[in-house]
C-alpha cells in the first residue's frame, strides 16, 4: 500500500516512518510539509492513503483535505497529537472528506508499539472503506414484524467521507417542527460520535442525540449511530443495534439500516444517501426504492466524494438526485 505523509515536524515524520517500516506491505512514497505541498504531491503521485496532520503552516490539514478531495480524491487519515484540542479542525476535515482520525504514536516506553499498531489498523481500515465492494450487504432480519402506526414518519440518512458537513447543511434546513424522526448512520470513529452530535446540535433546530438500544424514533429528533455495531429498526419500530460480522466492510452499515426499514417500517419513510467513498448504502437504497419508498441521492457536484451516491445512481436507486442544499426543502415538501 502506498502511503503519503503530510506533517511539518521532522520528529513526527520519523515516528510515522518507523511505524510503517515494521509493515513491508506499506510503502512510503512521499512526505509533504504543508497542505500546499500535499495537494501537489497527490496530483503528482496519488497514494493509497494520506496521513494528514491537522495543524501546519500555510495551509492546514482541513483545507488540504478539501483541496485534495476536490482535485484528486483519495483516502485521508488524520493523524494528530491531541484530537480533543483540535476537535474543530478535525470535524472540518471530516466534513471535507477525511475518513478517520488517529492519535500520533509516541516514542516513550512501550507506548510506541501500541500507538503504531493503532495507526496501522486505521490505515488498513480506511483503505478497505475506499474499495468498491460488490458483495451484497449484510441483511439482519428480525423475527417479528408488527403493524406500525401509519402516521409515524421517518427519514434514514447514510453518509461517509464528507458527511459531517453535508449533514450539517441538510439538518440546518429542517424546521424545529419537522414532523418526522431522522436516523443517521455516519461512518466515523465511535469515539467522536458524541462530539459530532454536539456539533450538529449547534447547526440545527432539531434535537440531536446518539441512538441507544430501545429508542423510539420521535418526530423532530435526530438519532445518530453511536457504535461500530449496526444501527437498525427492530421489531416494534424501535432502534437497536446488532453485532457486525467479520465479513462486513462498513461498521456501522448504511445498507443494514436501509434494509431494516424495508423489513420493519410500516409508516412513511424516505431514504437519503449522501457523500462518501465505496458503495455502502447503494443496495439498501435500491431495496427501499423497489418497495416504493421515496429515495434521494446527493448529486456529484455537491458531494465531497461521489462514491456511494454514484453507486446508488448507477443502480437506479434514486427517486431524486439533488444538491445537498436542496434536500432539506424536498424533505419538508414530502412530509407536508
Amino acid at each position: 500500500m502506498k502511503i503519503g505523509i503530510v506533517n511539518d515536524v521532522p520528529m513526527v515524520v520519523e515516528i510515522l516512518r518507523r511505524a510503517l517500516a515494521e509493515h513491508p506491505a506499506h510503502q512510503l512514497i512521499w512526505v509533504a510539509q504543508d497542505g500546499v505541498q500535499a495537494a501537489e504531491m497527490c496530483a503528482w503521485q496519488l497514494p493509497d492513503v494520506v496521513l494528514m496532520d491537522i495543524i501546519m503552516p500555510n495551509v492546514d490539514g482541513a483545507e488540504a483535505t478539501r483541496r485534495i478531495m476536490q482535485k484528486t480524491p483519495c483516502p485521508i487519515l488524520l493523524v494528530t497529537a491531541d484530537i480533543s484540542a483540535n476537535a474543530v479542525k478535525v470535524y472540518e476535515a471530516l466534513g471535507h472528506g477525511a475518513l478517520d482520525v488517529v492519535t500520533t504514536p509516541v516514542m516513550t516506553g512501550g507506548n510506541f508499539q501500541q500507538g503504531a499498531a493503532a495507526l496501522i489498523a486505521k490505515i488498513e481500515k480506511v483503505a478497505r472503506m475506499s474499495k468498491k465492494v460488490e458483495a451484497p450487504a449484510p441483511v439482519h432480519k428480525p423475527a417479528v414484524i408488527r403493524e406500525a402506526d401509519p402516521s409515524t414518519k421517518l427519514v434514514v440518512i447514510g453518509a461517509s467521507a464528507g458527511g459531517p458537513a453535508a449533514l450539517a447543511e441538510l439538518l440546518r434546513g429542517l424546521p424545529a417542527d419537522f414532523p418526522a424522526a431522522v436516523v443517521i448512520v455516519q461512518h466515523i470513529n465511535p469515539a467522536f460520535v458524541d462530539g459530532m452530535a454536539d456539533w450538529l446540535q449547534q447547526q440545527t433546530a432539531l434535537r440531536v442525540r446518539v441512538a441507544k438500544e430501545g429508542d423510539q424514533p420521535l418526530s423532530g429528533t435526530v438519532f445518530i449511530a453511536g457504535t461500530n455495531q449496526h444501527l437498525l429498526i427492530k421489531n416494534r419500530d424501535v432502534l437497536g443495534y446488532v453485532p457486525e460480522s467479520p465479513q462486513d466492510i462498513y461498521h456501522p452499515s448504511i445498507d443494514v439500516l436501509f434494509h431494516s426499514v424495508v423489513q420493519q417500517w410500516q409508516g412513511k419513510a424516505v431514504g437519503v444517501l449522501l457523500t462518501g467513498m465505496g458503495r455502502d448504502g447503494a443496495l439498501g437504497l435500491k431495496a427501499m426504492h423497489n418497495h416504493k419508498y421515496h429515495t434521494i441521492v446527493q448529486d456529484q457536484e455537491s458531494s465531497s466524494v461521489y462514491g456511494m451516491p454514484k453507486a446508488a445512481a448507477a443502480l437506479n436507486a434514486a427517486t431524486d438526485i439533488l444538491p445537498v442544499s436542496a434536500i432539506a426543502q424536498k424533505l419538508v415538501h414530502l412530509f407536508n
